[in-house]
């Protein structure tokens, strides 16, 4: 009887040494790839609404004159291709699921030649020249927030259809969701407006519309949600060669002022928001950073923070900011600005890595 068991003691401990080797690989296989654990595996998908700033191509085939799918635009995206970003090279929604570990680039989802497939890591629904008012998006014939939700919908069908109810659900549980729109209201609506609204009133009604438009997002199942402040609109060159004096070019202050009025509303609205609803709603603040950045842009490395590279960039935006122009700079990572309105990628790198790591713990 003893022989048998101390036979079956060692058998037991052989197989408890056999278990935990293997819990010892599993932890070293786990250690050594965080990014399996952490960052891929909570975030499956990055989707994305707003305007310019976020837009990857969806302008394309829209009847509206702010297209971007011609050169010099995209002469530093990889192959040199002008994609329709309204940039040099890469914007934020490339350049965040990039940070995410999702894909080095985000697919417009209007591209027509987009498979199923291509739809799992996240899409952008942004258009440029877009923004809260519905004004904004039809005076320049572009996708208003409100379609891109509409759009929204048929993605997350394709998504049950072609992958399962459990992949949409994890899908709508786990992306993050960013939205970013405002610039065009502020900078141009407003002037449209004006009769109805004054400056103070018509900041409120954007910050009310962006706190509705996370609410309809809210109900379609998204959880984590980000909401980008306005920036400091008043600053782009375009803006100071039209109304920032003949000499000066400087920043022009009731549109900064407008600018930080939505800002000051948005930002505690969201904040009960998010107490009210489940998952994690938050504000995104880009107005400091990039302000910060034109007024000082030797700190971030860059010499020109008043014109754009494109053309003489004072005023050269889309059609005109083309390849025909001779004056584009050949430096743009020198440039805050890449035309007379939008930021080159290497604004946007500067402004996503200082800001994302101190949000994106939200997501974890």
């Amino acid at each position: 009887g003893k022989h048998i068991s101390s036979r079956k003691i060692n058998k037991s401990t052989k197989t408890m040494k056999l278990q935990l080797f293997w819990l010892a690989l599993v932890f070293i296989a786990v250690k050594a790839n965080p990014a399996k654990e952490g960052k891929n595996a909570t975030i499956p998908a990055l989707i994305v609404f707003g305007d310019s700033i976020m837009d990857t191509g969806n302008n394309n085939r829209l009847p509206t004159l702010l297209k971007c799918n011609f050169p010099p635009y995209g002469k530093d995206f990889p192959g040199g291709l002008a994609t329709g970003r309204f940039s040099d090279g890469r914007v934020p929604s490339d350049l965040i699921a990039e940070k995410l570990g999702l894909a080095k680039s985000l697919p417009a989802f209007m591209n027509p030649n987009l498979k199923p497939q291509d739809l799992l890591k996240g899409v952008t629904f942004a258009s440029g020249g877009t923004g809260y008012d519905p004004l904004t998006a039809k005076i320049m014939s572009v996708i208003s927030v409100w379609d891109q939700l509409t759009y929204f919908k048929q993605y997350m069908s394709t998504i049950k259809q072609h992958f399962g109810e459990k992949k949409a659900q994890d899908i709508l549980d786990h992306s993050f969701f960013v939205v970013c729109s405002s610039s065009n209201d502020l900078a141009h609506t407003f002037l449209a407006q004006s009769h109805k609204y004054d400056r103070t009133s018509y900041a409120n009604f954007l910050a009310d519309s962006a706190v509705k438009f996370v609410r309809e997002l809210h109900k379609l199942g998204a959880k984590k949600i980000g909401v980008f402040s306005a920036v400091p609109v008043g600053c782009v060159p375009l803006q100071r060669t039209v109304f920032g004096g003949l000499f000066t070019r400087g920043c022009v202050k009731p549109l900064n002022n407008m600018a930080k009025q939505f800002n000051a509303r948005l930002s505690p609205a969201l904040e009960s928001l998010d107490k009210e609803l489940d998952g994690v709603i938050f504000y995104i603040d880009v107005y400091d950073t990039l302000f910060d950045m034109i007024q000082h842009p030797a700190k971030y490395g860059f010499e020109v923070a008043d014109r754009g590279c494109c053309g003489r960039g004072s005023l050269a935006i889309s059609y005109m900011c083309n390849s025909l122009n001779p004056f584009t700079c050949s430096n743009s990572s020198a440039y805050i600005f890449w035309d007379s309105y939008h930021p080159t990628e290497r604004a946007y790198q500067v402004i996503v890595d200082n800001l994302l790591n101190k949000y994106l713990s939200k997501l974890y």
